[in-house]
């Protein structure tokens, strides 16, 4: 931290310009565009090309939480986070496959539109309140202090600016809030996705940097000059530590991921916030053809494979790194209430990253926290206009007077996330955790909702209503039972929730085939080609898909007992085995 101290005024300097360039980029790529219409605002005139969707799409779905997050996971357990990444890449192939030829061929703007097709008015009503309102209240303001600690914990940017820690995450909150307002509210779509997809070649390279930076200064610290020796020291002490399997066993507890749920819990999991996440499909929407949607998607897949390289390989590398396991072991002993593995990430940037690009790569981490927030406010706004207030509220409304609703309504819900997310260090640390855990009561009905629709041509328009009552009960005593492996011969740990996910969907599925049988609409669900966007597929998009799926496949095989990893349980180093439980 010493040489980002010495050095602040030209990282301060390089992170403006950066973030000036972005905005420049941004306002020049969206000049003359037409925002009048409901169309050209909320789904940027349904011209973006696949590159932007893909790019857009993975910056979305990627936070500082979860940079620091996935590889405090790395650091306490082994490779099995990379499950979160690479298994995205399943998820966005049924994209690009089954849900976004649907979508675009019904001309939608949001997934409750498509609910409204298949079965009525009511549930997409239903489901815009939920999810507006999870939105607008749990998910913004939880974006922006999450995302202000994480880069507080990063950079220590109170002591660069010489301010309070909770001072400084409250600036932080503000600025967020600010800037990724007036993208949301300004610009539009379009404006939110360039400046998406600037962030993400930005974020990819510092983010690859972090891990080629860390091997080297491994390598030097254990006798070695350089990266190749850095890598060498990790293989040969792996036998003993086994961090590089990503292979977790059947009744592994959280944060592991067992091996059963990779195409179960997890894919379940998964097809929700890739297939029928407003905020993730949104890009897909506003395609300028089903070809350029595909491309966009499963591009985004291949960016999600070299996920691990930057959300955990670092964490394996601080574990293996001796400053960091000294630092580890003056944090636990002075007595600082701080949990150890969140420590990792940001101990190893402090440590390895250079001094000249500190400012580009804190720019880059701060254009992340930009584009989860006003990804997330535009597609509330969508969804808060199109299927609320013109849908209900005012039906005759004009395509300006929709824009002009968005607009003020991205306004004030920015306001009211930057104001609550300001008091949330008031609460507990788990708080944010259990807001976040919310929305697995949301994301299960929502994507079985759409999965019924097009599996069951005769679902009663009331079936939904059904399920979402059902999972929010069976999944409310799944979490309050929190029973664990011992009833099946396992661990003493509990079960992991996506476990439940895994039992669910299928339960809820054959519920509504009863359903379909029982009380079977009178008239089959039929969607008809509207003309929004050329539907002719992308001609490469098998084999694509092929070598997506086969890259997948490869990247477990290296990080199995079949390649690098040793046989047998993921263990610890002892000199840091107690202050890791």
């Amino acid at each position: 931290m010493e040489h980002i101290l010495s050095h602040r005024p030209y990282i301060i300097i390089t992170f403006l310009l950066v973030t000036l360039l972005a905005a420049a980029v941004s306002a020049f790529k969206t000049k003359g565009n037409n925002l009048d219409t409901a169309e050209g605002y909320f789904l940027a005139n349904r011209s973006l090309p696949g590159i932007v969707v893909a790019g857009s799409m993975l910056l979305t779905n990627l936070s500082t939480e979860q940079l620091v997050g996935t590889n405090a996971h790395a650091w306490s357990t082994n490779m099995g986070p990379i499950s979160w990444e690479i298994g995205a890449a399943l998820t966005l192939l049924m994209l690009a496959f089954l849900f976004l030829p649907l979508y675009l061929k019904t001309g939608i703007g949001t997934v409750p539109s498509f609910m409204e097709l298949c079965y009525d008015k009511s549930v997409k009503t239903m489901f815009s309140v939920v999810t507006v309102i999870m939105y607008s209240i749990l998910s913004l303001p939880v974006i922006l202090y999450s995302g202000a600690l994480v880069f507080e914990k990063i950079f220590g940017l109170s002591s660069i600016i010489g301010t309070s820690q909770l001072t400084t995450i409250s600036i932080l909150c503000v600025i967020i809030g600010l800037i990724g307002g007036a993208y949301a509210v300004f610009g539009g779509l379009r404006a939110v996705a360039i400046s998406d997809s600037f962030y993400c070649v930005g974020f990819i390279l510092a983010g690859l940097l972090v891990p080629i930076f860390g091997l080297s200064a491994l390598g030097e610290q254990t006798g070695g000059s350089g990266l190749l020796d850095g890598i060498r020291y990790i293989l040969k002490n792996d036998i003993i530590y086994h961090k590089l399997n990503a292979i977790n066993a059947w009744d592994a507890g959280s944060p592991q991921v067992p091996w059963p749920l990779l195409l179960t819990g997890m894919l379940f999991n998964n097809m929700y916030w890739f297939c029928g996440n407003q905020s993730m499909i949104q890009r897909t929407l506003a395609a300028r053809s089903l070809a350029e949607g595909q491309k966009g998607a499963i591009f985004c897949g291949f960016l999600k494979c070299l996920g691990p390289l930057y959300l955990v390989i670092p964490g394996v590398i601080a574990f293996y790194m001796p400053s960091i396991q000294q630092a580890m072991v003056e944090l636990a002993s002075s007595g600082t209430n701080v949990v150890l593995m969140d420590q990792a990430y940001s101990l190893l940037v402090a440590e390895v990253v250079p001094w000249p690009i500190m400012g580009f790569f804190g720019a880059v981490i701060f254009g992340s926290i930009l584009s989860s927030f006003n990804s997330v406010l535009n597609s509330a706004a969508t969804m808060f206009t199109l299927d609320l207030y013109r849908s209900v509220i005012n039906p005759k409304a004009s395509d300006l007077k929709c824009v002009k609703v968005g607009q003020m309504y991205s306004t004030v819900a920015g306001v009211v996330a930057i104001c609550v997310s300001t008091q949330l260090y008031r609460t507990s640390s788990g708080v944010v955790t259990f807001l976040n855990s919310l929305a697995q009561f949301v994301s299960l009905p929502v994507i079985c909702t759409v999965c019924g629709a097009l599996l069951f041509k005769k679902i009663p328009a009331w079936c939904p209503k059904l399920i979402a009552i059902v999972h929010t009960v069976i999944y409310g005593a799944f979490l309050i039972a929190k029973p664990t492996y011992e009833a099946f011969g396992g661990s003493s740990e509990p079960i992991h929730y996506l476990y439940c996910m895994a039992v669910l969907l299928p339960v809820e599925l054959i519920l509504m085939v009863l359903c379909s049988v029982i009380a079977p609409r009178k008239q089959p669900v039929e969607l008809h080609d509207i003309g929004a966007v050329d539907l002719t597929p992308w001609k490469y998009r098998w084999p694509a898909a092929i070598l997506s799926i086969a890259l997948v496949i490869v990247i477990y095989i290296i990080f199995s007992p079949l390649v690098l990893a040793s046989p047998g349980e993921p263990v610890v180093h002892e000199s840091i085995a107690s202050l890791m439980r």
